[in-house]
């Protein structure tokens, strides 16, 4: 298969996928969907970032246990900066370019405020990325990617719902960008305007000890 298919075949995945945890009775069932679903994608996908001998492909992504208090439908509200614009390096590609829709405020425990992007390609989709306290280091036993996680990037399927208006996030869904995986990989990563202090004990972390 070539590289363009199995790109579109790892595409078509991820948004069955989600399309699954939308359709969920609740939404921690959805989640354990999702954590299988991602796990099986990185052990068994010839577009896994994971390397063959990774032991990822046998453990699954470590995951926190789903909180309920960390979901949320969010009415999406006026950008902070409706001219800023965030240039993407798509490396051998064309690069990206990302404009503010809005932002979103996280209620307690958490608190804070995240940009909503657009992607400003083909067919366009959301951006929500986080980087939080727990982002590059080690706090009580949890620690994420230092570049940060994604809430939502609907362009490659990873859409939790909403409607007019509003936007489902759910922290129990963050999940590490292929490059925290292969530095062959270009992602984006959080801007300044995705960073919440607290830490986010949930959804995909760093692997410990």
């Amino acid at each position: 298969m070539s590289t363009e298919l199995e790109l579109t075949s790892w595409r078509r995945a991820v948004a069955e996928l989600y399309a699954g945890v939308r359709a969920a009775d609740d939404p921690a069932a959805g989640h354990a969907l999702w954590r299988a679903g991602r796990d099986a994608l990185f052990r068994e996908h010839p577009q896994s970032p994971l390397a063959p001998d990774d032991p990822l492909r046998t453990t699954g992504l470590p995951c926190a246990p789903y909180d309920p208090a960390l979901r949320s439908v969010l009415e999406l509200l006026p950008a902070r900066d409706a001219d800023a614009r965030l240039e993407l390096d798509g490396g051998d590609d064309a690069g990206t370019v990302l404009r503010p829709v809005g932002r979103v405020e996280l209620p307690d425990p958490v608190g804070g405020s995240l940009d909503v992007w657009w992607l400003q390609q083909y067919g366009g989709g959301l951006f929500l990325p986080l980087r939080d306290g727990s982002s590059g280091r080690a706090v009580d036993g949890f620690s994420s990617y230092g570049g940060g996680r994604y809430l939502l990037d609907t362009a490659k399927g990873a859409d939790l719902g909403g409607d007019d208006g509003h936007l489902v996030v759910d922290l129990n869904f963050a999940y590490h960008p292929s490059c925290r995986y292969d530095s062959r990989w270009l992602c984006p990563l959080a801007p300044a305007g995705n960073t919440v202090s607290a830490v986010v004990r949930a959804g995909e972390q760093m692997p410990l000890g």
